[in-house]
């Protein structure tokens, strides 16, 4: 019975967490590919960055797109 139950919570939790996975993939891959392209960071470094972003999940990227992002852009890079 157990068994059963636990199925059918996550049956009905699944249309939530499918959603949310993929909000958290997409913020991690956003962060990462940021991160690897450019060398200039408003505080820590690289490989700082790629630690909080890959060890925090969801919240390291957000913090990397509020903290650490250079503001420069793409034009920083020539």
């Amino acid at each position: 019975m157990a068994a059963q139950s636990a199925f059918e919570l996550i049956s009905r939790l699944l249309p939530v967490l499918i959603p949310l996975a993929i909000v958290q993939l997409a913020l991690i891959v956003a962060a990462m590919v940021h991160i690897l392209k450019h060398e200039k960071y408003k505080t820590g470094n690289r490989l700082v960055w790629i630690i909080i972003v890959l060890a925090v999940n969801t919240v390291g990227p957000i913090l990397y797109f509020i903290f650490g992002r250079s503001e420069g852009g793409e034009e920083e890079d020539a």
